[in-house]
């Protein structure tokens, strides 16, 4: 398991927190999801097996939010 942290873009209320944590459902891999609005940030577990940064990424994308690797920035 990993454990990645994400600067999350484009939430402005807790539902949005609850948007990006059911992505934890959707996709294989993915352990927990954690979001902290105030932070603007996720802590995202997962097993990097059957799930990478890029598509963790991507889904928050498809969601309508924008999350960059906090080791990127």
């Amino acid at each position: 398991m990993t454990t990645q942290t994400f600067d999350v873009a484009g939430m402005n209320c807790t539902a949005c927190v609850m948007h990006i944590e059911g992505i934890e459902d959707e996709i294989q891999g993915i352990e927990s999801i954690d979001v902290n609005f105030k932070k603007q940030r996720m802590v995202v577990e997962y097993d990097e097996s059957k799930v990478t940064e890029e598509e963790i990424s991507r889904a928050v994308k498809l969601a309508g939010y924008t999350a960059t690797n906090r080791k990127d920035a």
